[in-house]
């Protein structure tokens, strides 16, 4: 009874002295700031398309971007197969700058419609 004893506190003063007495931490904080934004979306129909993104996701996205930066959109369409096995692909791509987002939707507008656009007429 008296090894144990021995052996429980010796357990117990081993672990209260390997635990850290004195706890000193510094902790910085810094902003996360997005440059040189790039979007790239690959589609197969135009559902895919209408499902995949919303104006307002994009809208989201583009208020996180501060200042004078580059921001670019692209859109990929698969089509079919060509005869040497590799699928076909359209893409449209929109570059722009943050600091004219107005201008840089309304350009994901366009093509966004000329993509379910391509796919309407494939059909």
């Amino acid at each position: 009874m008296k090894t144990v004893f021995t052996f429980l506190g010796l357990l117990i003063a081993t672990v209260n002295f390997s635990q850290a007495q004195n706890l000193e931490a510094q902790v910085t904080t810094q902003d996360t700031k997005i440059t040189n934004l790039s979007v790239s979306v690959t589609v197969d129909s135009a559902q895919e398309v209408e499902s995949t993104f919303k104006m307002k996701d994009i809208k989201k996205i583009l208020n996180e971007v501060e200042g004078d930066e580059d921001i670019s959109f692209e859109i990929i369409c698969t089509g079919d197969d060509m005869s040497n096995g590799t699928k076909s692909t359209l893409s449209y791509r929109v570059k722009g700058n943050s600091s004219d987002t107005k201008g840089f939707l309304k350009s994901i507008k366009k093509i966004r419609k000329a993509a379910i656009k391509y796919y309407e007429n494939k059909a």
